[in-house]
């Protein structure tokens, strides 16, 4: 059910939920999993009443702190693999595109089956804008799913790819960098503890020597690092990731990680109180983005260099104290390469394309729904159809784009297959969770991580 208006979500809440001050009292916790909460999500993402929407979120995320559920950084986990004190596994960073809130419980349900403690759940600025999730909007759904599967602890939301548009840049460098600390602080606000600044578009290869490459991309990255400290709420220091190489350019070097950080760590305030570096590092080992289809709409396979892997994320930790390096664009890889990560000591992967095919390429996803989607995609993408690609290349390419158009359509597909999706998504997540030798680590992440209840603000319509 999707409330309209203060009034209906008021009634469809009450002898469920109580307001106490300005926060929550879980009465019913059962109704509150089996029922409500379908219904507050709903309304936070589809409501056409703006103040209702906002009421609704922020019923979500004060039900959730009310049963142990809080938005966290992942930073002193980091802090201690850059230490060695823990190793071992690979953490996985999952960006959910479509069926947020029915994905999510997916990654939650493989979670507590394996006792999974660090996963991310992250949204990148350009898929942000093409599914039409604000981070609001995406913390809610991942808490809602939280709530609805009765997983308890800490929930690493992260924005991935907090980008800087070279071309935007090179036309209005300010008017750029605004947009991205806009988008940093809005995603503050919705509770993203762990942001990856990504400034590595701004690396110049033309330049003489390799500090002067990086030069762009380290300052702007130490200057979004000391925004986003001073953004932080009292207690948390949040997750800052950087990046050296772009992804699908050509693979990182020693050289480029040692130019990068000692340029960037000279660029961040000293001082009596320093600001915290960043915590974790991408480099490019030879992936891309979604994988490169070929002309039958089949996905390439792409040789990952997992010795310079290896080469980097050693030396982020030894030298300069970090997790390690990251892996960018993996989702698509063979199933086999992946328990090669934790193997060379990878700190974290990223993770997008391969759940949106199984969504998309599932025998129970209806066929008539993915025939309007792509007829859409490619009336409305048409200029972005290049005369080299095949359909099949081009659907492949753009079908991403397709879910925020159709998201309401998507969301009330019939409960049997959103649940048929639902298995396939928790299969291949339980499958990735053992291969990152990530079970069993939930004790582990409880033990440094201990999330900090922020102060929410009551929302107008919910006060009186």
């Amino acid at each position: 059910m999707i409330y309209e208006n203060k009034d209906q979500l008021k009634k469809g809440y009450s002898r469920i939920i109580q307001l106490d001050g300005g926060d929550v009292r879980i009465l019913d916790e059962a109704k509150l999993r089996n029922k409500l909460i379908d219904d507050l999500i709903y309304t936070a993402v589809f409501s056409p009443d703006r103040a209702t929407s906002d009421a609704a979120c922020w019923l979500i995320r004060r039900s959730a702190a009310a049963v142990g559920i809080l938005s966290a950084s992942i930073q002193p986990l980091y802090e201690a693999m850059g230490k060695d004190l823990v190793k071992g596994f690979t953490v996985p960073a999952i960006n959910l595109r479509a069926l947020t809130y029915h994905s999510a419980q997916a990654v939650f349900r493989a979670a507590i089956k394996g006792q999974v403690g660090p996963v991310i759940f992250e949204i990148a600025r350009s898929e942000i804008d093409y599914t039409l999730q604000r981070p609001l909007e995406y913390t809610c759904a991942v808490t809602a799913a939280a709530i609805k599967t009765g997983y308890s602890g800490p929930v690493f939301l992260q924005g991935d790819h907090f980008q800087v548009n070279a071309a935007k840049f090179a036309a209005d460098p300010a008017k750029e960098t605004q947009a991205v600390k806009n988008l940093i602080w809005e995603a503050i606000e919705a509770g993203f503890y762990n942001i990856d600044v990504d400034t590595s578009t701004l690396v110049d290869l033309t330049k003489k020597s390799v500090k002067e490459q990086q030069a762009a991309n380290y300052l702007l990255a130490a200057e979004l690092t000391t925004m986003i400290r001073d953004l932080e709420p009292p207690g948390i220091t949040i997750s800052v990731g950087g990046e050296i190489g772009e992804v699908g350019g050509k693979n990182s070097t020693v050289e480029e990680l040692q130019a990068f950080m000692e340029g960037y760590l000279e660029s961040l305030p000293q001082g009596d109180q320093p600001s915290a570096p960043i915590s974790k590092i991408s480099v490019q080992t030879g992936t891309t983005h979604g994988g490169i289809p070929l002309a039958d709409g089949s996905v390439a396979k792409v040789k990952i260099d997992f010795d310079v892997l290896e080469k980097l994320s050693e030396l982020a930790r030894t030298r300069y104290g970090l997790a390690g390096a990251v892996q960018h664009g993996a989702s698509t890889l063979p199933d086999e390469a992946f328990d090669k990560f934790p193997a060379v000591a990878t700190a974290e992967i990223h993770l997008a394309t391969g759940f949106q095919n199984i969504i998309y390429d599932s025998p129970d996803f209806p066929p008539d729904l993915k025939e309007r989607i792509y007829r859409d995609l490619k009336k409305k993408f048409k200029a972005e159809w290049k005369e080299k690609d095949t359909e099949e290349q081009f659907l492949y390419k753009t079908r991403k784009k397709g879910f925020g158009s159709f998201k309401q359509e998507m969301w009330n597909l019939p409960a049997p297959t959103i649940s048929k999706l639902g298995a396939q998504l928790e299969k291949q997540l339980a499958f990735l969770f053992g291969k990152l030798k990530v079970n069993s680590t939930y004790e582990i992440t409880q033990k440094y991580v201990q999330p900090v209840d922020v102060n929410l603000e009551l929302p107008t319509a919910l006060k009186g």
